[in-house]
């Protein structure tokens, strides 16, 4: 199984230290909204975002879903309150607006500090060299060649010393003429700072999911039920995956927002295109723990994180897949489909969107 968050191995010992995450997450909404409220409610809605009405729906893998793995297992009803979230990703013109008003430095911009890396190490592990201890990111390999066994994914990732959101491909590369793509090369303390200054937060992975239903309760795509019908509507890799992407969706990479269809409430890139972070811890027990017999309301995941291909490291959940993924390989543009993200990482692939809650907005429900 594909692993995207684990830069420590990719980097052997080179990855950048969890930066403190001071951004103090936001209450979550427990208010219902009547029905008298809706319109007004979808008339409020801030610029790019929409209106998710609270309901219940079936969390986790479906019963028609062959992709399904374990951590995804048992599905269970799940109640959530309405909320906004953007319409699209974040995007490099809103994060570079946020970074001019800010002056904030990203985690893959900062120097890197030894003596903090090392604390998640294994005792006695060698310094690197100064030379390999800079700030960077990862990125895809473009020119990843034969792979001899899948399940080492160093072969197709690279640690490129330079790399950060406003250099997505390393030094030389940029971001002009790419404002409306999906800003990249985030941590999630970055994104929580983002949020703070836009009085936003993150998703939790309950919200994330009945946004990605939209008007419905049981999809396993975020367009329906037919899995025919992912290159029309998410960007993907076609071809085999890692060495040859045919483009069949229309984009080899990443993509700009609003690319393809967005679901029935206006939400687009839900599935594909680059990963989105939420504030849930990752557990891969988590779902298992749960009372099947009660609707759970309003959850906000694991209380502890636990993933055993990464039992030293805290994990967000993160959804949604990226523009690598592939059936054959990491199948995550489902909507139960979840992945654990180190807070330090950051590479080409992941990014974020934001939510909302009227109480966060001072909206009169009167």
């Amino acid at each position: 199984m594909i692993r995207f968050t684990t830069a420590k191995r990719v980097l052997s010992f080179f990855l950048l230290i969890a930066v403190l995450l001071s951004c103090k997450k936001k209450e979550l909404s427990n208010t219902n909204v009547d029905n008298t409220s809706v319109k007004s409610l979808i008339k409020s809605a801030p610029k790019g975002m929409v209106w998710v009405a609270p309901k219940t729906f079936l969390m986790g893998a479906k019963a028609d879903d062959n992709y399904a793995m374990d951590r995804e297992k048992p599905s269970h009803e799940v109640y959530v309150d309405g909320f906004f979230i953007d319409v699209n990703e974040v995007t490099n013109k809103q994060f570079s607006d946020f970074v001019a008003a800010t002056n904030y430095i990203t985690t893959a911009e900062k120097p890197i500090d030894w003596d903090e890396i090392k604390k998640d190490l294994p005792a006695n592990t060698p310094r690197p060299a100064d030379s390999i201890l800079q700030p960077g990111s990862l990125i895809f390999n473009k020119n990843a060649g034969k792979v001899v066994s899948m399940n080492n994914y160093q072969q197709w990732w690279t640690w490129k010393i330079g790399a950060n959101w406003r250099q997505p491909e390393g030094p030389g590369s940029s971001i002009k003429g790419k404002e409306n793509y999906p800003v990249v090369h985030v941590s999630y303390a970055d994104a929580l700072a983002y949020c703070n200054w836009a009085n936003r937060r993150l998703p939790t992975e309950a919200e994330w999911e009945s946004a990605a239903q939209a008007n419905n309760k049981n999809n396993i795509f975020v367009w329906g039920n037919d899995a025919n019908a992912l290159n029309k509507n998410a960007n993907t890799w076609q071809g085999v995956f890692p060495t040859k992407n045919i483009s069949e969706d229309g984009f080899e990479y990443i993509s700009p927002i609003k690319s393809y269809p967005p679901n029935s409430l206006g939400i687009y890139d839900m599935a594909g295109n680059v990963w989105e972070m939420t504030s849930d811890l990752f557990n891969v027990n988590y779902y298992a723990s749960l009372d099947k017999s009660k609707v759970l309301r309003n959850p906000t995941g694991a209380k502890t994180p636990f993933s055993p291909s990464n039992p030293r490291q805290l994990e967000y959940v993160m959804k949604g897949g990226s523009f690598l993924c592939h059936a054959s390989y990491c199948a995550s543009f489902r909507i139960s489909a979840r992945m654990g993200m180190e807070p330090s990482s950051s590479s080409d692939h992941i990014g974020f969107r934001t939510v909302a809650t009227p109480e966060m907005l001072e909206i009169d429900l009167n």
